[in-house]
């Protein structure tokens, strides 16, 4: 599992804002479901060595069944590094029967100062084989659009 996966966004607000909508429950259900599905968050704990678990469920799984149902992705998310304004570092694992999703997934959130707005990076590493690249990659730039819109209507 020593594969990549990236996708990076410049987004109009500053990277407080942006950070500040990464480590927030309400906003993480709101814009980190990828287009197609929607979110919920069961456990809260943003602080390092905490983490979350969210439930992913797809609007219409039928053509893309879950990873851990027919209907949803699970997925336990700890929080391994936090450096406001700057650097997310989350360590993904999803609940799968099937091995090839087995495994843990660094994403990286990295956030530099661009002008008057904020240029966001995502890196995943460690993505387990199961995950389809261009889909994974499609799915960090919806979640990516969906962050701008919601800290941009914000600010």
């Amino acid at each position: 599992m020593d594969r990549t996966d990236r996708a990076s966004r410049r987004i109009a607000a500053p990277p407080a804002a942006v950070y500040g909508a990464l480590l927030d429950r309400k906003s993480l259900e709101t814009w980190l479901p990828p287009d197609g599905m929607s979110g919920r968050v069961e456990r809260w704990d943003p602080r390092p060595g905490g983490g979350f678990r969210m439930v992913l469920t797809y609007l219409d799984p039928t053509d893309s069944p879950g990873k851990s149902s027919d209907a949803t992705d699970v997925i336990d998310v700890g929080f391994a590094e936090l450096v406001p304004s700057e650097r997310v570092v989350q360590r993904a694992e999803f609940e799968a029967d099937d091995p090839s999703y087995a495994g843990t997934m660094t994403m990286t959130w990295h956030l530099a100062a661009a002008g008057s707005g904020t240029e966001v990076t995502v890196t995943a590493t460690d993505v387990p084989p199961g995950i389809e690249q261009a889909a994974h990659e499609a799915g960090i730039a919806s979640s990516l659009a969906n962050l701008a819109s919601y800290v941009e209507r914000a600010g």
